[in-house]
């Protein structure tokens, strides 16, 4: 790495880009503004954003430069991942569309589902999880009494809803809200003359 690479000046504007890179400093312990790839999801969804893996690796592949083959700075991550958040991309699901989910999963309509039948429809069905998501999972989900997964009850615990500004949608939003208007457009000769005009006549 050159020193110039080290020394590029990332200037921090508004309190959504210090959020985004505060997240992007607990994976920069040395504060050379760069991280590897891998971790760039683990920061995304650490700020609430909720993108599939494909979806992620459409971002992956837009942040990877050939000056940091397999790593990105922040002067690239910063705006494109606030952006995200500007544009509202990525929502996390509400309760409802979650409960509805599960209740598609749960043909008999018993308000649960057993750990065999939540595995096997995690694992092979549309995007599969990974063991490791699976077993992180199953520690909130699965039930040892009953043995089954309550999934309104996991719904409940799964969706903490940050408040105010801790939710970084709601401070993207604030952001853009005190962004000055756009000044208007120049008008061209022929509408000053036209206006001239007009003045003549009246």
């Amino acid at each position: 790495m050159d020193d110039d690479e080290e020394e590029i000046e990332v200037p921090i504007t508004n309190d959504l880009e210090q959020r985004v890179a505060e997240a992007f400093a607990v994976f920069d312990p040395f504060q050379t503004k760069i991280i590897e790839l891998k971790d760039v999801p683990s920061i995304i969804r650490g700020l609430g954003c909720c993108p599939t893996e494909a979806e992620l690796q459409d971002i992956i592949l837009s942040l990877e430069t050939q000056k940091y083959p397999g790593s990105v700075h922040l002067v690239n991550f910063l705006p494109l991942v606030t952006d995200l958040f500007t544009q509202h991309k990525f929502l996390p699901p509400t309760p409802d569309k979650l409960l509805a989910a599960f209740r598609r999963l749960d043909p008999r309509g018993i308000g649960c589902l057993t750990k065999e039948e939540l595995t096997n429809l995690m694992t092979t069905e549309g995007e599969p999880f990974t063991n490791d998501e699976l077993e992180e999972m199953m520690e909130i989900a699965f039930d040892p009494l009953s043995k089954t997964i309550n999934y309104e009850y996991y719904v409940n615990q799964l969706l903490y809803e940050p408040e105010g500004e801790k939710n970084v949608y709601t401070l993207a939003d604030r952001i853009e809200a005190e962004k000055p208007p756009p000044p208007p457009p120049r008008k061209t000769m022929s509408e000053y003359l036209r206006e001239a005009a007009q003045q003549a006549e009246e």
